[in-house]
C-alpha cells in the first residue's frame, strides 16, 4: 500500500513537473538581447566580464556563465532559478554579500526577469548586430482599399517608397504623425547640400519650382548624383575615416605627399564604385591579380597612419603602432565595433577574446612599411626619359623569359623598390650607429651585420649609400667580419652622409643562407660617416651576365636614382620578409606571448570560400573578401547607418561608431536591415542607388519645422516625424560662403592647396616650413583640397568640429560655440566672401532694401521675412553712418583706397548674413 502511494505520489510529481514545463512553453519568453543583456551589462559585467571575472564568474559568454565558479558550483543553473547562486546573491539583504556589490540593488521586476529567464533555460542570444542580415517584410500602410488604390488615405498618400512604411509603423507606436513635405526651395537646398555639399544656384531653384512634372524632384536628384561635386562631398566624409592628412603626424609632423589617395576616393564615389569593391581595394588593392596603379593608390587608406620622424625614436615601436591603428581603424570604419580594447584584454561587453585581436592583426603584420623617414614603399610615377627606360627594362625581361613572374617582380622593384632590407635592421654594430635613429651609419674601422640573407640565386647587390669621406671603401664578408670577402665597394662621394645614391654591384655565386658583414675602411677621414639607407640582394636580370654589370644594369640603376613623384602604398612582404605575429601580453608590444596565425573572430562567420569552393587566402585580400561576404553581419549595416546619419543627422543606430552591445540600440532596426539587404542584393553595393532611395523617401522630404507638442514628444527627432535640421559640416560652411559669393573654384584634383588663414598659425621649428599662400583660383578651391597638417589643422575647420586626423574619427560631435561665430565674422575667407557678395549686391538693386534682398536670395534662395529684412536694413544704416565718419576703416575693411561707406556697409551686412543660423544650417 505504501509502495503504491509512493508511486502515485511520484507520478503526481512527475506529471506536475511535466505540466509546468509544458505550460512554460506557452508563457511569454524572455528575450536575452533586449531584456537580459542590458541588465547584465549595466549591473554585472564590470566585475564579471572579459576583463574581470570576480569569483571565477563571467556573463560574457554562456559557456562561462553556466560553468563552475571558484566555489566549484555554477552561479547559473539553467532551468532552476532557485538553485542558482546568482539569484540568491541578488536577493540578499546583507550589503557585504548582496550583488551588485557597492551599488544599488536591482529592482524586483529586474530580478524577476532574470529569474524567469533562468527558469526558461538561460538561453543566450547573439547581439542583433552580429546576426546575419535578413530582409524584413515591408509594413502595411493605410487600409486594404487604399492599398488597392480604391480609396483615399493619409498614410498611403504620404508614402513615396519602401522606407516610409517602416517609419510610419514606428510613428504609430509613438502616437505621432509625419510632417507634410517641405517647400521646394528648401527641399532643393537640402538635397543639394546633402548630395554635393554645395547650395543650389538661383536658376536651379527657379527651374525646380517651375517644373510641375511628376518626376521633377527625381530629376534634380539624378542631376546631383551625376555632378562631379558629388564625389567631393562624400570624399570629405571619407577623409575623416581614413585619417587623411598631408603630414606624417607626431611632433615633427613633416610633409607626406599622399593626395593621389584623396583623388582616388573622389573618382571612386563619382564612378559609383560598388562599396564592396571600394572596401577591397582600400584594404588589399595591392594583392589583387595584376593590380593596377589605382588599386595600389587605393591602399593609401592604410598608409595614412602616422610615421614618427623624430630623432631617438624606435622604428619598430611605431611600425607596430601603425599596424595596431590599422586593425582598430578597419573595425571602426567597416565593422562599427569597438575592437581596440581587445588589444589589452578580452572585450568586456562583446564576444571577442584577447587572442582574436592578434589573429586579426596577423592579416596586417606583413606590410613592408617600417616607419622609415622615406615613407616607403611608395608607388613611383615615371615621366619622359625615365618612363622610356622603365619600358625598355620591362621589354628586355619579357623577351628573355617565358614566365610573367620575373616581369612583375622587376616592375614591383622599379616602381616600389621592394623587397629591400632597411638599414635599421642591421645589428652587431662596431663603431657604427643609427644616424638620428633613422639610417645605419659607420665610421672607419666599423662594422655591422645583415643577418640571415638568402643568397641562393642572388648575384646582384643594390644599395642606397652616401658619404662625404674621400676614398672610403666598404667590404662585404661572409659569416663574420673577417670571413671570406664577397665584395669590395668604393663608396661614392655624394657630398653628405645624408645624400645617398643607388648603386648596383655584381656578387659572386654563393649558395645557402648566410650572415653578411659590412666593414668600413676610411683612413683619410675616419670620423666622417658613411650612411646606408637600404640594401637588396637580387638575381641578375634575365639575359644579363651573372658576374659583370651590363647596359640593363646601368639602366636599372639610373631609373632607381630618378626622383619622380610618388605616393605611399601597401605592399605585402613574403618569404624572408613575412613576420611572425604574437599575442602581446596586456597589449605591450615588448612582451610577446604565443604565436598566432591570421584568423577572424569565432563569434562571426568564418572566412568564406571563393567561386571554386577553395578557402580565400589568409591575407588582407581574404580578410576584405570576408568583410563584404553576404553572410557578414556588420559591413552593410555599418555603411547604411553611416550614410543615413549623413542625411538625417543621426544614424538609425545613433552610435555609428559602435553597433555592439554598448552602443545605442537602433530606433528602426527593421528599416536598417531592409536597407542593408537592398544595398547588397538589389543595389549591388551601389552607394548612389542607396542615397537616391533615401532622399526620394517622404521621410526625407518632410518639413523640419516642429510644433511645441512634437518637440516635447520627440525632441531629438528619433522617430522621424519631421525632416532633418542639422548644422552644416566645417567643409560645407566654408564652401557655401565661397559658392554664394561666386568665388568658389571648380578646379579638381592635384596637390593640396594653402588658402587664406590667420597669420602665426604654423610653427615648424624642424624645417622652417611656412604657410605659403596659394595663388589664383587655388585660394578658393573646395575645403577638402586644403593642406592638412595634423599638428596644426586649418583653424576654421577645427572650430567647426573637424578632427585633427591623427586617428580615425567615425562621428563628428557637433558643438555650438561663440568661436564659430567669430570664424564666420572674421576669418579671411569669410571676410573676402562678404566683400565679393557685397559687390554683387550693389549691382542688383538701387536701394539698400533691394540690395540686401538680392544678397539674401543669393545665399538662401528665398526672400527674407519682413522683420528680418528690417533688422538687416537697420544694420546697414548704422554701418553706413559709421564708415561715413571713419573712411579709413572702410578702406581697411575692403582693402582698397576707393572704398565707399555704402560698399563697406553692404560688406558688413553680407558678412552678417553668412553668419546667420539658418545659413549655416541645413533645414
Amino acid at each position: 500500500m505504501n509502495t503504491k502511494v509512493i508511486v502515485v505520489s511520484g507520478a503526481v510529481v512527475g506529471v506536475g513537473l511535466l505540466l509546468s514545463s509544458f505550460l512554460g512553453w506557452f508563457e511569454e519568453r524572455v528575450d536575452f538581447n533586449t531584456q537580459v543583456k542590458p541588465l547584465l551589462n549595466k549591473n554585472c559585467i564590470a566585475c564579471h566580464g572579459g576583463v574581470k571575472k570576480a569569483g571565477g564568474f563571467s556573463v560574457l559568454f554562456r559557456h562561462e556563465a553556466v560553468a563552475p565558479t571558484k566555489s566549484g558550483k555554477p552561479a547559473i543553473v539553467p532551468g532552476d532559478a532557485d538553485a542558482s547562486e546568482m539569484i540568491r546573491r541578488l536577493t540578499l539583504t546583507d550589503h557585504d554579500d548582496r550583488m551588485p556589490l557597492d551599488a544599488p540593488p536591482l529592482k524586483p521586476e529586474e530580478i524577476e526577469t532574470l529569474r524567469k529567464w533562468i527558469d526558461q533555460g538561460a538561453e543566450w542570444g547573439d547581439h542583433w548586430a552580429y546576426t546575419r542580415i535578413e530582409k524584413p517584410e515591408i509594413p502595411k500602410v493605410g487600409t486594404f482599399w487604399s492599398r488597392m488604390g480604391m480609396a483615399k488615405n493619409d498614410e498611403t498618400d504620404w508614402v513615396k517608397n519602401e522606407i516610409d512604411p517602416f517609419v510610419l509603423e514606428k510613428l504609430r507606436g509613438q502616437s505621432l504623425k509625419p510632417s507634410p513635405e517641405t517647400d521646394r526651395a528648401t527641399l532643393i537646398r537640402r538635397v543639394s547640400l546633402d548630395l554635393t555639399g554645395l547650395p543650389p544656384t538661383q536658376q536651379e531653384v527657379a527651374d525646380f519650382v517651375k517644373d510641375q512634372s511628376p518626376n521633377a524632384y527625381e530629376k534634380v536628384v539624378d542631376r546631383l548624383l551625376a555632378s562631379p561635386a558629388y564625389g567631393e562631398r562624400w570624399t570629405a566624409l571619407w577623409l575623416d575615416l581614413a585619417r587623411y592628412a598631408d603630414s606624417k603626424g607626431y611632433e615633427k609632423d613633416t610633409e607626406r605627399k599622399i593626395w593621389r589617395y584623396r583623388d582616388w576616393v573622389i573618382n571612386a564615389f563619382n564612378q559609383d564604385m560598388p562599396y564592396n569593391q571600394f572596401t577591397i581595394e582600400q584594404l588589399a588593392g595591392d594583392l589583387l591579380p595584376n593590380a593596377t596603379d589605382n588599386q595600389f593608390i587605393a591602399t593609401g587608406f592604410h598608409r595614412n597612419t602616422m610615421t614618427n620622424d623624430e630623432g631617438g625614436t624606435q622604428d619598430e615601436e611605431f611600425r607596430v603602432a601603425a599596424v595596431l591603428d590599422r586593425v582598430n581603424t578597419t573595425w571602426d570604419v567597416f565593422q562599427g565595433t569597438t575592437f581596440a580594447c581587445v588589444q589589452c584584454h578580452s572585450h568586456p561587453y562583446d564576444p571577442f577574446v584577447h587572442d582574436e585581436y592578434y589573429k586579426y592583426l596577423a592579416f596586417f603584420n606583413n606590410t613592408r612599411d617600417e616607419d622609415v623617414q622615406t615613407d616607403t614603399p611608395t608607388l613611383r610615377f615615371f615621366k619622359d626619359q625615365d618612363s622610356v627606360k622603365v619600358a625598355e627594362l620591362k621589354n628586355w625581361v619579357a623577351s628573355h623569359t617565358k614566365q610573367p613572374q620575373p616581369v612583375q617582380e622587376l616592375v614591383n622593384f622599379v616602381r616600389l623598390t621592394e623587397p629591400k632590407i632597411n638599414s635599421h635592421d642591421f645589428d652587431q654594430y662596431v663603431n657604427a650607429s643609427l644616424l638620428d635613429a633613422k639610417f645605419f651609419g659607420v665610421q672607419h674601422g666599423g662594422s655591422a651585420r645583415i643577418k640571415s640573407v638568402n643568397l641562393n640565386g642572388t648575384n646582384r647587390l643594390i644599395m642606397a649609400i652616401g658619404t662625404n669621406a674621400e676614398k672610403a671603401v666598404l667590404t662585404l664578408h661572409q659569416d663574420s667580419p673577417t670571413g671570406p670577402t664577397l665584395l669590395t665597394i668604393p663608396v661614392p662621394k655624394t657630398g653628405s652622409q645624408w645624400r645617398d645614391t643607388v648603386m648596383i654591384y655584381a656578387l659572386p655565386t654563393i649558395s645557402g643562407r648566410h650572415h653578411v658583414y659590412l666593414t668600413m675602411d676610411s683612413p683619410k677621414q675616419p670620423k666622417d660617416w658613411t650612411m646606408i639607407k637600404w640594401v637588396s640582394f637580387r638575381p641578375a636580370l634575365p639575359g644579363t651576365s651573372a658576374t659583370v654589370l651590363g647596359e640593363m644594369d646601368y639602366k636599372l640603376q639610373a631609373v632607381l636614382n630618378a626622383k619622380p613623384e610618388s605616393t605611399p602604398v601597401l605592399f605585402e612582404g613574403k618569404g624572408d620578409f613575412a613576420r611572425k605575429t604574437h599575442v602581446f601580453d596586456r597589449g605591450n608590444w615588448l612582451v610577446k606571448g604565443k604565436p598566432v596565425q591570421p584568423d577572424v573572430p569565432q563569434s562571426l562567420p568564418p572566412l568564406p570560400t571563393d567561386s571554386n569552393g577553395k578557402p580565400v587566402p589568409r591575407n588582407r585580400l581574404g580578410l576584405a573578401l570576408w568583410m563584404v561576404n553576404r553572410d557578414h553581419p556588420l559591413t552593410a549595416r555599418v555603411a547604411v547607418n553611416r550614410f543615413w546619419e549623413q542625411l538625417f543627422g543621426t544614424g538609425l543606430a545613433e552610435t555609428v561608431e559602435d553597433l555592439g552591445t554598448q552602443g545605442i540600440p537602433p530606433t528602426h532596426r527593421e528599416l536598417l536591415d531592409y536597407l542593408a539587404t537592398e544595398f547588397m542584393e538589389t543595389d549591388q553595393w551601389s552607394v548612389k542607388r542607396l542615397l537616391k532611395r533615401m532622399v526620394l523617401s517622404a521621410t526625407y522630404r518632410q518639413r523640419s519645422e516642429a510644433s511645441a507638442d512634437l518637440v516635447a514628444k520627440d525632441p531629438f527627432n528619433r522617430w522621424l516625424a519631421r525632416g532633418p535640421r542639422v548644422r552644416l559640416t566645417a567643409e560645407q560652411v566654408r564652401d557655401q560662403a565661397l559658392a554664394t559669393s561666386g568665388l568658389l573654384s571648380s578646379k579638381r584634383f592635384g596637390p593640396s592647396v594653402k588658402p587664406s588663414q590667420p597669420d602665426g598659425i604654423w610653427q615648424s621649428p624642424y624645417n622652417g616650413e611656412s604657410w605659403k599662400l596659394s595663388e589664383g583660383e587655388d585660394r578658393h578651391r573646395r575645403a577638402l583640397y586644403t593642406y592638412w597638417k595634423r599638428t596644426s589643422p586649418y583653424p576654421s575647420m577645427i572650430t567647426f568640429d573637424s578632427p585633427s586626423r591623427e586617428f580615425c574619427q567615425v562621428r563628428r560631435i557637433r558643438t555650438n560655440t561663440p568661436l564659430q561665430a567669430l570664424v564666420t565674422l572674421n576669418d579671411p575667407v569669410f571676410v573676402e566672401s562678404a566683400q565679393t557678395l557685397a559687390a554683387m549686391m550693389q549691382k542688383h538693386g538701387k536701394t539698400a532694401d533691394q540690395q540686401i534682398q538680392a544678397g539674401f536670395r543669393q545665399v538662401m534662395q528665398r526672400n527674407p521675412a519682413p522683420q528680418k529684412l528690417a533688422v538687416l536694413v537697420k544694420l546697414y544704416q548704422k554701418a553706413e553712418t559709421y564708415y561715413q565718419q571713419h573712411p579709413i576703416d572702410a578702406q581697411k575693411l575692403l582693402a582698397r583706397k576707393d572704398a565707399t561707406p555704402q560698399l563697406a556697409a553692404l560688406t558688413i551686412t553680407a558678412n552678417t548674413m553668412l553668419n546667420l543660423d539658418e545659413v549655416i544650417t541645413k533645414e
